[in-house]
């Protein structure tokens, strides 16, 4: 074996590590995993994706609305682990709308987002009505 293909396995062993290993900060992970839609500042795609700037903890003041948070399709199926899915929900509730974070708000732990992301949303606008 060649040392040029001994190194490019090495190579691709640390870069499938480091992406198995959530390497990625909540900020990189929201880039890539939700920015296209609910865009970079969080204002959303107007008729079509709901914006996150200045309104997406207000549903942790309703009841339902944490579980809501975590049950749309698009966080419930997001390609993420579920450690890794709590830290964007937690980044983006205090990155978007960090004045409507209730002060005794509990951060989303891995187990919570793990067991709530098992029954995602079918029918989001009637869900969303209700609250």
């Amino acid at each position: 074996m060649s040392r040029l293909h001994v190194s490019g396995l090495v190579l691709a062993s640390l870069v499938l590590r480091a992406a198995s290993a959530g390497a990625y900060t909540p900020e990189v992970e929201f880039a890539l995993n939700c920015q296209g839609c609910h865009r970079a500042d969080g204002t959303g795609t107007p008729g079509s994706v709901p914006a996150l700037a200045d309104s997406v903890a207000r549903f942790l003041a309703v009841p339902g609305g944490r579980e809501y948070l975590v049950q749309v399709p698009g966080v419930a199926q997001a390609p993420l682990d579920d450690a890794a899915l709590a830290a964007v929900v937690n980044w983006m509730l205090t990155r978007f709308d960090a004045q409507h974070v209730p002060k005794d708000f509990q951060p989303y732990t891995a187990e919570e987002i793990g067991r709530l992301r098992k029954s995602p949303l079918v029918d989001v606008d009637k869900e969303g009505s209700k609250r």
